[in-house]
């Protein structure tokens, strides 16, 4: 059996309340010896019921006048029109006619965190998909139109600008990377459309990996309470600096039940950089497609406990094969931080800039290895070539596109995925109703295999008497066989 340790983050914390009984008096030190008093000492001294207005008095109010003002409300609106459900079919609406699309309005609210003076906002994506109007409130009640720079669904975040012809409050950047289990956070936003809230609590848990919000799944985890309308707001430390941007909840009355999440700010200022630069958001990757270790696989890897991340599939010419990585082995440290699973490991590379190294422990043969790994961007290559399919064949309507590393990343697929990939395709067509989807993969017709749209478009027009399509669905291959 192989035995690893992985270092856990974790706090002390020091817990002060009131006495039965005030201790006796005992002579008070002086401001040298004070000063050198050092953490057990702390600990060691006796507690005490407060003795002073002042210790009584003992507010986060400091913190919330610096940090409240950058927090803003956020209010969107856009009109959906609603079709008839006969609209489109000839034989109802000869009896129902197609009726007259009807308008409603949809509106959302939520939360923003100011992060620079001319104006940039960030929030969660969720709060502004979709919508056409969108409407920021600042705490002193000034109202603006807001446009979107940027928008990051797989982060759920997005970046919006203001004009307000003048600087405004902002909060900078903490290191999320620094937080300790037990240390002391404030969630500021706007739940229930109630106005601006301020809420306190501790850091229950980090590295959480169980809120599916998003695709780089490493939240904050606060007991702070965090309600519908909080999205968006921000989660500050007790110097007011961000070290997150709330996101979610977990509950099932809608309610908050002491636990929430937060994106941490090392994730938020990759995307406000990104936003402020004017360029297009592409994260770097490792060049290998893994998966977390199980309790089956750590049996299986003869490990004493199941972490990690097992490399299945390694890219040729990618950061880790260059770096001598090879599929089978177990990645369980990067940059001296534990690697708990793939999601672990997958946001780790993702704060990275291009070319940025990373120092990675593994697992190989029952030794722990040590590797630098250059991370690179993921190559466009085959580039993308959309197409739309015509003909008398089973995929007629429908839109594919190659597939690469970069756009796989897009789309949340493996990164290694090969195949073409269902861009788009109407719900009328023949392979929707035979269960087709955006983000299927095609990987073969009639028995020849598929990498680019100019390949899959000559095969699917083949003069043929029956057609057998390889789809993978997500994880499972199926073979459809269509006769004319």
């Amino acid at each position: 059996m192989i035995r690893f340790s992985i270092s856990l983050l974790s706090a002390s914390i020091v817990l002060i309340g009131s006495a039965c009984a005030q201790p006796a008096p005992e002579p008070e030190p002086d401001a040298a010896a004070e000063s050198e008093m050092t953490a057990g000492d702390i600990a060691a001294a006796p507690r005490a019921v407060p003795e002073s207005m002042s210790e009584v008095k003992l507010s986060f109010a400091p913190i919330v006048e610096r940090a409240a003002p950058a927090v803003v409300n956020i209010f969107t609106r856009r009109v959906v029109e609603q079709r008839s459900p006969f609209a489109g079919d000839p034989f109802f609406e000869r009896f129902f006619g197609s009726g007259r699309p009807r308008s409603r309005e949809q509106t959302s609210l939520g939360s923003g965190v100011i992060v620079n003076p001319d104006g940039v906002i960030v929030t969660n994506n969720h709060v502004i998909q979709d919508m056409t109007e969108i409407t920021v409130v600042l705490s002193d009640r000034r109202e603006y139109n807001a446009e979107v720079v940027l928008t990051d669904p797989q982060t759920d975040l997005a970046v919006l600008r203001i004009e307000a012809g003048e600087a405004l409050p902002y909060l900078t950047f903490a290191n999320s990377d620094a937080l300790q289990v037990g240390d002391i956070v404030l969630a500021i936003g706007n739940p229930f459309g109630v106005g601006q809230t301020v809420t306190n609590g501790i850091v229950s848990a980090l590295a959480r990996t169980a809120a599916s919000v998003s695709d780089y799944q490493l939240f904050i985890q606060t007991d702070a309470a965090i309600n519908p309308g909080n999205s968006g707001g921000a989660l500050v430390d007790t110097e007011g600096r961000l070290v997150g941007v709330n996101t979610a909840i977990y509950s099932r009355s809608g309610g908050s039940n002491g636990i929430g999440f937060a994106v941490p700010s090392r994730l938020v200022q990759q995307v406000l950089k990104t936003a402020i630069d004017g360029g297009v958001l592409v994260r770097p990757w490792l060049g290998a497609s893994t998966s977390t270790v199980t309790s089956d696989l750590a049996r299986a890897l003869e490990l004493d406990r199941p972490a990690g991340a097992l490399i299945d599939d390694v890219w040729p010419g990618g950061p880790a094969d260059k770096a001598g990585l090879k599929a089978g082995d177990v990645i369980i440290e990067i940059d001296d931080k534990p690697v708990f699973d793939e999601q672990t490991l997958q946001y780790r590379v993702g704060v990275k800039t291009d070319a940025e190294e990373a120092k990675i422990a593994y697992l190989r043969g029952g030794k722990i290895r040590n590797a630098t790994v250059a991370v690179a961007l993921p190559p466009d290559e085959p580039a993308r070539d959309p197409r739309d399919l015509e003909g008398q064949h089973p995929l007629n309507g429908v839109t594919i596109d190659n597939l690469s590393p970069r756009y796989s990343e897009e789309l949340g697929l493996d990164p290694l995925s090969r195949g073409v990939v269902v861009s788009e395709l109407s719900r009328r067509t023949f392979a929707a109703q035979r269960g087709l989807r955006p983000g299927h993969i095609i990987l073969a017709v009639n028995g020849r295999g598929v990498e680019t749209t100019r390949e899959l478009e000559r095969e699917i027009n083949r003069p043929v008497g029956s057609w057998e399509i390889e789809v993978d669905t997500g994880g499972r291959v199926v073979t459809w066989r269509v006769g004319r």
